[in-house]
């Protein structure tokens, strides 16, 4: 499904049924709509901890997709992933019934707030986090949509009283054109998403058509080539604040420690600040540093700004820790991208210290693949120890034929560490045998790979036990 930009929304939606409501995005949407006291149910084809969290909020889901599901609803809400043969979107359809794309959901949750909007091929989950949550550190009572659980609140979003509103604006679709936001972030502009775009001029004009929808500011990236030429392209009356390490960023980022807690300077016309995160890592300074240009555009001083964007405990599934168990660390990331793939892994050596970074990847998206397959050999070769590859998955594509992980294995650089065990049970045993003490074994993917995590845990207790330890 693709949305309509611009197209009229009802004033009331009545009764919601969000067809795969366990993704990110749409949970995140049918929790805030249910908040707003409406009556809202869904269905996926699998259960998880999104779709136990969403019941235990009061939104009941059905496993499987069946035309049953749509109980008196009046209104529909559909993902980009949601094909016409669904037979709820066919049961809705032939009801006559008002379909919305999520996007146009979301725009109808944002309706009369001054609207921060996130974007960016990467890093654009963990800004969104770090944003709303410095805003809650002022006591404000913002709502947010992410993309992603955010720690400190344990939920993807929330509906809130305040004026301001923060969003992720997902570029996957072009369907952040339509949300009409005061202040705009951008992090970064990267080739992705190919399957929808084709081209990367593509990508570069829905990334200038959304920036060009900012009411009061659009914050860039001083360090991305993408962004910087944005920047340069921008209307001469347009407020644009750059960031990063540039020495011609508006806020600038110097001294940084990136780990175990990344710590860092901002300088904004001549006046210095310290911040200090909750979590490590290069990327994670940067994105702060962005969240803190970003208050500034709002209305913040650079030193409050720097205050509430300091002590972010982190994104679900962004270099998240999960246990120690015998010396060994694990952890999960959603990494999927080469550039956030070897972000992930630069993050995980500043950890590791001089322990091995064992990594498990699940390729996500045959397309990707397919056209990236050499970057995401160069990535692994480059920043992972040992890795450990498994099939492809592909969510909403259907398979490519002659694309598999073997066209990354292929291209893995000679003498690097690496194997192929598409079973997950063999890939644990793989992972934990490998893995001495002051290791790093890190699962990623933007799959279902962050699942195996509890079976890899007790894989390694298994093993510490069997061996006395």
């Amino acid at each position: 499904m693709r949305p309509e930009i611009g197209r009229e929304i009802p004033a009331e939606l009545g009764q919601v049924h969000c067809i795969g409501v366990g993704g990110s995005g749409m949970s995140g949407i049918a929790r805030v709509l249910r908040e707003r006291g409406l009556v809202v149910t869904g269905s996926d084809r699998f259960a998880s901890e999104v779709t136990e969290s969403l019941e235990s909020a009061g939104i009941p889901v059905h496993i499987g997709h069946d035309a049953s599901h749509l109980g008196s609803a009046d209104t529909v809400v559909v993902s980009s992933a949601v094909r016409e043969n669904n037979p709820e979107f066919a049961e809705a359809t032939a009801r006559g019934l008002t379909i919305l794309h999520r996007s146009e959901a979301l725009r109808w949750i944002i309706r009369g707030k001054r609207v921060l909007a996130v974007a960016g091929s990467h890093g654009k989950t963990t800004s969104t986090a770090m944003l709303a949550t410095a805003l809650d550190r002022c006591g404000l009572p913002v709502g947010a949509v992410n993309g992603g659980v955010i720690s400190e609140w344990g939920v993807s979003s929330r509906w809130g009283t305040d004026d301001l509103f923060v969003i992720e604006a997902d570029e996957s679709d072009r369907s952040f054109v339509g949300y009409d936001p005061a202040v705009v972030m951008i992090t970064n502009i990267a080739p992705d998403h190919l399957d929808f775009y084709g081209t990367l001029d593509a990508i570069y004009d829905a990334f200038d058509d959304f920036a060009r929808t900012a009411r009061e500011a659009v914050v860039l990236c001083a360090d991305d080539e993408g962004t910087r030429h944005l920047a340069a392209r921008m209307e001469p009356s347009a407020r644009v604040i750059t960031y990063g390490v540039h020495p011609d960023a508006t806020v600038q980022i110097t001294d940084l420690v990136a780990g175990p807690r990344a710590r860092f300077s901002v300088t904004y016309q001549g006046e210095s600040a310290q911040c200090e995160l909750g979590v490590p890592g290069r990327l994670p300074a940067l994105n702060a540093t962005g969240v803190i240009a970003t208050l500034i555009a709002t209305g913040f001083s650079l030193q409050d700004a720097a205050d509430a964007a300091s002590g972010f405990q982190g994104a679900d599934r962004r270099f998240q820790f999960h246990a120690e168990i015998g010396g060994v660390r694990f952890y999960d990331d959603h990494a999927h991208h080469p550039t956030e793939v070897a972000a992930a892994l630069e993050t995980a050596h500043a950890v590791a210290g001089d322990g091995s970074v064992i990594t498990m990847f699940q390729p996500h998206l045959y397309s990707r693949t397919q056209y990236m397959a050499g970057e995401l050999a160069d990535a692994f070769s480059q920043g992972s120890d040992h890795t450990i590859f498994l099939d492809i998955f592909g969510s909403r594509e259907d398979p490519i034929e002659g694309v598999t992980t073997q066209l990354i294995l292929d291209r893995m650089a000679s003498g690097s560490s690496f194997e192929f065990e598409p079973a997950w049970d063999a890939a644990c045993e793989l992972a934990v045998t490998r893995a001495m003490p002051g290791d790093i074994v890190l699962t990623m993917s933007t799959g279902d790979l962050y699942q195996i995590v509890p079976q890899l845990l007790a894989a390694k207790r298994r093993r510490d036990e069997a061996s006395g330890g």
